[in-house]
């Protein structure tokens, strides 16, 4: 699976809380100041080339759906981070985020309940 570029992320993120959309519920879903139509064209032809949309033709309009969901999508970079960055160590991964990301302590605790749930189901 190619990787999206920033500005393909942004649209896909819309795309994946709309669920299927119209070019105006696209650029509706935008904050101001939205991106130029043709912009947003150029940027769902390039996801549709990469596989991650597809659209359904209703005469000239073109209803746009994903092909990926958003939790396959961020679940390959994570793991893809995980093994380019932390030498494919989970606890390398672990070690950075909870010292690095400024986590309170009420998080690190809510952390933990998942990871002992986790293990729980192994």
């Amino acid at each position: 699976m190619q990787a999206l570029s920033k500005t393909e992320e942004d649209l896909m993120n819309h795309l994946w809380k709309l669920e299927k959309a119209f070019m105006k519920d696209l650029l509706e879903a935008y904050p101001e100041p939205k991106p130029a139509t043709t912009t947003v064209a150029t940027l769902l032809k390039r996801m549709a080339d990469k596989g991650f949309i597809d659209y359904k033709l209703y005469g000239k309009s073109r209803e746009y759906f994903p092909l990926v969901k958003k939790k396959d999508y961020f679940s390959k970079h994570v793991n893809g981070l995980i093994k380019n960055f932390f030498n494919d160590s989970a606890s390398q991964f672990a070690s950075f985020f909870t010292k690095e990301t400024n986590l309170t302590k009420e998080e690190l605790e809510d952390l933990k309940k998942l990871i002992d749930n986790e293990i729980k189901n192994k």
